[in-house]
């Protein structure tokens, strides 16, 4: 290091020039003057890997002894590649960068830390460059994959990518997520907002309006047209979720030795429990008709609503899927993806081991979510009849579609023959069964029946109510549901199965005859 100290020092330098413009440097008559001009750090570096020469420099400093203690430094800074000729270029791009971005001069501790973990020495890569890194490599289940590029895509980097990795902190992150509260609090208003407007656009009687409400209601039609549509709010489960992301890869990025400390872990967020399962009764469906509110994010049909759906689904050729689902609880990706080598109909069971997954519309064959969701669960005598009822009419649609492909080829036409999938629930064709084409023909039965809304997933649970009120607990809701844990099955349930238990004990009182009915049960029929 004695020949790099040689290569450079303190001088001092002033912006004064001379009568043709220039600046004159060291020849200007005023730098013997202590209070003029101010004291430049020079020092040359190791050349770059194309073995250009190259200096630090930094002006600024009003006394010798601030300039000569960021010299110290960065002459430490140089020490640490002790002769390493390779490691000595490296330290030199790392101070040519602090120089270029005008940053602090690194403490030596973490030079030799970013040396020894084989961290890139320029500092400047950012949150963003990190997470786009971080994910493409990233070996996890592609669905769970999509789930991180989503969580960067739509909130990770716009919010956070422009922070520098190695100066991202608390604040930072607890500053993100209060923009998204924020954002959903204009959100709800906005929704709140269009809701009423929708409510004064609507005529609301079967009959013609005159003249004058038609006019109105143009108006209220055109101010409903330039309000912003309908939008879902980041609720709390997804923003731990989003946080989960960004402490994943943080934590990555400590293993890489890019930063010390991760900042996603200390930020406070509210709850994020799952959503509990509620009961569209008959007072929840009148609010839900008055207002458009549902009263959770998780709503369950009653056994009476569950039949009414099946009554309008048996004409549909995914009967037998629905069946399944609504009584086995089977989840989407599941049902589409279940094979009939896997279908015991004689031994009354069924073993879930793949499932379709969608990623950006395309298809592909997973193993299930977890461990616990592969498994044999059981089925009843109707599901089996429906089910052999089911592959009977599949192989219909088997031999009708091979002879109109074999129709449609003689007309020179290029149609295939029937697709031998092996899939419980396939295309007219026997191709794999799209899981979104499940979901709309769900969406249609459920419009066509009146029912209160519900998504195709929620459909699934209706399967823990069936469970529950033909006499199951939660270890067998856990069981067939195919949950890692029963306090899960717990978290989403327990307030369903109550109002489920209410319905059974109804009915179990209603069950002993009675010759004259007391004064508490008038009481209680009047209430």
């Amino acid at each position: 290091m004695s020949e790099a100290r040689r290569a450079g020092g303190i001088t001092k330098r002033c912006e004064c020039r001379g009568g043709d413009g220039k600046r004159l440097g060291k020849s200007c008559p005023q730098l013997s003057k202590r209070s003029h001009g101010q004291y430049q750090v020079r020092q040359e570096l190791p050349p770059d890997a194309k073995g250009t020469r190259r200096d630090f420099r930094r002006i600024g400093y009003a006394t010798v002894k601030a300039a000569q203690a960021d010299l110290d430094r960065v002459r430490a800074v140089l020490d640490v590649a002790d002769g390493d000729a390779e490691a000595g270029r490296l330290v030199g791009d790392l101070l040519a960068a602090v120089m270029r971005d005008r940053e602090p001069i690194p403490e030596v501790a973490e030079v030799k830390r970013r040396l020894a973990g084989g961290v890139p020495m320029d500092a400047s890569l950012t949150v963003g460059e990190w997470l786009t890194t971080w994910v493409e490599s990233k070996k996890t289940k592609r669905t769970t994959t999509a789930g991180y590029r989503s969580h960067i895509r739509v909130h990770l980097a716009p919010g956070l990518g422009h922070y520098r990795l190695e100066r991202l902190n608390v604040a930072h992150v607890q500053a993100f997520f209060d923009r998204i509260d924020e954002e959903n609090e204009a959100i709800v208003a906005e929704n709140a907002a269009r809701r009423e407007q929708e409510r004064r656009a609507k005529w609301g009687k079967a009959c013609r309006p005159p003249a004058a409400e038609s006019a109105r209601l143009a108006v209220e039609r055109d101010k409903l047209a330039a309000l912003p549509p309908y939008r879902l709010i980041t609720g709390p489960a997804t923003k731990q979720r989003i946080r989960a992301t960004l402490r994943t890869a943080l934590n990555a990025a400590i293993r890489r030795q890019y930063i010390t400390f991760n900042p996603a872990q200390w930020v406070e967020l509210a709850s994020g429990k799952r959503p509990k399962a509620v009961l569209w009764t008959d007072r929840h469906v009148e609010h839900w008709r008055e207002t458009g509110e549902r009263p959770s994010a998780v709503m369950v049909w009653t056994p009476s609503q569950i039949g009414a759906f099946l009554d309008v689904a048996e004409t549909s050729r995914l009967y037998a899927f629905f069946h399944l689902i609504a009584f086995r609880g089977l989840r989407r990706g599941e049902g589409v993806g279940q094979d009939w080598r896997h279908v015991d109909l004689d031994g009354h069971a069924i073993t879930v081991s793949k499932e379709i997954v969608v990623d950006n519309w395309q298809v592909f064959e997973d193993d299930p979510k977890t461990e616990d969701s592969a498994g044999t669960i059981a089925l009843d005598s109707v599901n089996v009849g429906v089910l052999r009822a089911h592959k009977a009419r599949q192989l219909e649609e088997r031999e009708a579609w091979n002879i109109h492909a074999s129709e449609e080829r003689e007309k020179g036409k290029d149609v295939a023959d029937w697709v031998d999938t092996g899939k419980v629930f396939v295309e007219p064709d026997g191709r794999w069964l799209h899981p979104e084409k499940v979901s709309e023909e769900f969406r249609r039965i459920c419009r066509q029946a009146s029912l209160p809304p519900i998504n195709l997933r929620d459909l699934r649970h209706c399967a823990a109510t069936l469970i529950h009120a033909g006499g199951g607990d939660l270890h067998a809701i856990k069981e067939t549901l195919r949950h890692t844990t029963i306090q899960l099955a717990g978290d989403t349930y327990t307030s369903l199965l109550r109002e489920v238990d209410v319905e059974i004990a109804e009915r179990a009182a209603a069950l002993v005859p009675r010759a004259r009915k007391g004064e508490a049960a008038l009481a209680g029929e009047q209430s």
